[in-house]
């Protein structure tokens, strides 16, 4: 891991700690966001956007279980691994930390190398996370984009053949109009079949783009019943 990358917000009331972990984080070039209650906790977990956080469970007004379980139920930070900081290592209170969405724990006084550890594997663990999220999000999108593929090239063949078909009625003297309209009918199905394959794949983006497909933007079709109008009063 590339620890110079990783923010860490430390939620605890007290100053002391708050600032003997900043110390011992940085020392492990762990990028650090200190706050000193719960709702400043959360308020910098949804701004900072740290890496992890470390809260503190005995604090006063909002206490740690509470803030563990909003960032947990919010889906700007539900992904957020959280180790809480415990002078009380009974396992009600370690259960009662894990079900409201705590990753881990670590008791007070801290051993460094216990810290780092703990530190290290929530890291691990989100990392591996987000890439199996990825992972998944891309076969999803490479599947869709397969199965569009399929749906769309059978529309757009009958739609050249029926294209053809009018190109070739409009060069006689004689027109049959009705074999038009039949054939504009095939172009409007095939439109409506198309734009409900782009309307699927504008449900989804890329998993490495940020930018989603518009396709209001970037397809104009045409509109038929216009068309349909116009060779009846020709």
């Amino acid at each position: 891991m590339v620890k110079d990358t990783y923010k860490i917000l430390v939620i605890d009331d007290r100053p002391d700690n708050v600032y003997y972990l900043q110390s011992r984080l940085q020392q492990e070039n762990f990028f650090v966001v200190p706050a000193f209650s719960g709702p400043e906790g959360i308020e910098k977990a949804k701004t900072q956007k740290p890496d992890l956080i470390l809260l503190d469970i005995m604090m006063p007004g909002m206490d740690g279980y509470e803030v563990c379980k909003i960032l947990s139920s919010d889906e700007e930070t539900k992904d957020i691994p959280i180790i809480l900081v415990t002078a009380k290592v009974e396992s009600n209170d370690v259960a009662e930390g894990l079900k409201v969405g705590a990753f881990d724990y670590i008791k007070k006084p801290f051993d460094k190398v216990e810290l780092i550890a703990r530190i290290n594997s929530a890291l691990r663990y989100a990392e591996m996370k987000k890439k199996s999220i990825q992972q998944e999000k891309y076969q999803i999108f490479e599947a869709t984009v397969f199965t569009a593929n399929h749906e769309i090239k059978q529309p757009l063949t009958i739609m050249s053949l029926a294209i053809n078909s009018i190109k070739r009625e409009l060069q006689k003297e004689q027109v049959n109009k009705n074999l038009i309209l039949e054939k504009i009918n095939y172009l409007e199905d095939g439109i409506k079949k198309i734009t409900a394959v782009l309307n699927r794949l504008n449900a989804i983006k890329h998993p490495e783009s940020k930018e989603v497909y518009d396709k209001e933007k970037d397809v104009r079709m045409i509109s038929v019943d216009d068309l349909k109008k116009e060779i009846l009063d020709s």
